[in-house]
């Protein structure tokens, strides 16, 4: 009888990569098959991919689930449950058991000058330099609303959760948004300021899921009700970031302590295998997307040039796409395709259409139109001359646009980690996250060698398909 396939996301948090293998290796545990798609980028995406079916199930948080999804202010676990089932046939489990609340967070040496104890002490400096979180900017529970609440009028600017400790540190900063579990906390000696107010709700762990996930599934997610508590995940999380554990092991260990698994030894690859993987990820998507685009704007720029009053407004409309963020193309293709590798390379294309296009339209509309008529003196038919002349003439433009959409692809292409893509952005992502320089660079730099392996390939491709005669004028 075939395993029946669930396939587990997490957002780009160490303490979600550490939540995520929990869920999936009680699941693997019970019989199932796992999927990991983890480094999903923040709520938005995570949720769509969950409602889509692109995922089954991701860790989430109770406070979360109300103020981003639902829009309420109540997190009572029985009210969300019901209103999930009724509006997206979702579910809850039982909590986990810990509440990683949201908090501000100031460095030991800032706290010992200025003994500040609440969030509403904050208001007597409104010269300090807030770094925070992306997510937390936005969220409804997050700055814009916390600030009216407390009057606060400091400065706050998007900073990457996983570096921002750093920044406080090195006094590059004075504030951060903090989670109560995270694992610098008390390694750090960072000080909370507690929220006097009460503005935060609840943010108790727990599993968000399909209601279509199999009875044996849930059965076993509702195993890990109150299984931790602020302590244990703080420690669990500075496991990976300071003991430099793997996400897998750790779950593994925690889960094989509460007899709730076999412990089974982990298995692994070696670190360059790993990188190949991740390499051979990158050039798909990226290949893949490149010839998708070639095969569409080489023709399309061709027919441009021979209907010309078309060109402008296609060729601006192609430009709007370049003027996308990234990330937010990627996002606003999950409703429709889901994540993983579809969506990216479908958003890779499009990225790629604008140079290829705009540079084949300037290649056909540079040859010198003496040219054009002599090719039809001489006798030949519309798609010989197309062949044997304009082609050849306008190929060294067509390759620059095709070089430039390479290696602008390569770099947008890091980013398809943030919808399950895989790819090398996996390490840069994962080393944000855990503030690891070293896996950050695990991915940066084959990337850019990548870049200049592509270009390289370019130079040779040129001497194949350009005349040498034409070759010395670019």
């Amino acid at each position: 009888m075939a395993q029946t396939t669930l396939k587990v996301g997490t957002k780009h948090s160490n303490e979600s990569y550490i939540l995520g293998e929990i869920v999936a290796q009680i699941l693997e545990d019970g019989g199932f098959k796992i999927e990991r798609k983890f480094n999903l980028g923040g709520t938005a995406i995570s949720f769509e991919a969950l409602k889509k079916g692109s995922i089954d199930v991701y860790p989430e948080y109770s406070g979360t689930i109300a103020a981003e999804i639902l829009k309420q202010k109540s997190t009572n676990l029985d009210s969300l449950n019901q209103k999930l089932k009724t509006q997206f046939q979702l579910e809850i489990s039982a909590p986990f058991g810990f509440n990683n609340t949201y908090a501000l967070a100031l460095s030991p040496d800032l706290a010992r000058k200025y003994p500040l104890k609440t969030i509403t002490d904050l208001a007597a400096h409104p010269e300090w330099r807030a770094g925070l979180s992306y997510e937390f900017l936005k969220r409804e529970d997050g700055w814009g609303n916390l600030s009216k609440a407390y009057q606060l009028t400091l400065k706050a600017t998007g900073l990457e959760h996983g570096i921002a400790y750093q920044a406080l540190m090195n006094h590059e900063i004075e504030l951060t948004d903090a989670y109560s579990t995270d694992g610098e906390i008390a390694k750090y000696g960072f000080t909370l300021l507690e929220d006097n107010l009460h503005f935060f709700p609840k943010y108790e762990a727990l599993a968000l899921y399909r209601s279509a996930l199999p009875e044996k599934a849930k059965n076993l997610l509702e195993k890990l009700g109150h299984t931790l508590n602020d302590t244990t995940m703080q420690r669990l999380n500075s496991l990976a970031l300071f003991e430099k554990q793997t996400h897998q092991k750790i779950a593994q260990d925690f889960l094989a302590a509460q007899k709730m698994i076999q412990n089974k030894p982990v298995e692994s690859i070696s670190t360059m295998q790993d990188i190949l993987n991740h390499i051979f990820t990158h050039l798909k998507l990226t290949l893949l997307s490149l010839i998708a685009a070639i095969l569409v704007a080489v023709p399309f720029g061709i027919l441009l040039h021979r209907f010309p009053r078309f060109s402008k407004p296609l060729l601006y409309l192609t430009g709007i796409l370049q003027t996308i963020p990234s990330i937010a193309l990627l996002a606003l293709m999950i409703p429709f395709l889901g994540i993983g590798v579809l969506p990216a390379i479908v958003a890779l294309f499009l990225y790629a259409l604008l140079p290829i296009l705009r540079n084949t339209v300037i290649g056909f509309s540079s040859i010198d139109p003496t040219l054009k008529k002599i090719a039809t003196a001489i006798g030949l038919n519309p798609l010989q001359k197309l062949w044997h002349v304009e082609l050849p003439l306008a190929m060294p433009m067509i390759l620059t646009g095709i070089r430039t959409a390479a290696v602008i692809n390569v770099g947008t292409a890091t980013l398809a980690a943030f919808i399950g893509a895989g790819g090398l952005g996996e390490f840069i992502v994962t080393g944000l996250a855990l503030n690891q320089t070293e896996l950050i660079l695990r991915g940066a730099i084959p990337s850019a060698l990548l870049a200049i392996g592509i270009e390289l390939c370019f130079e040779i491709i040129d001497k194949l398909l350009i005349p040498k005669h034409l070759r010395q004028k670019i």
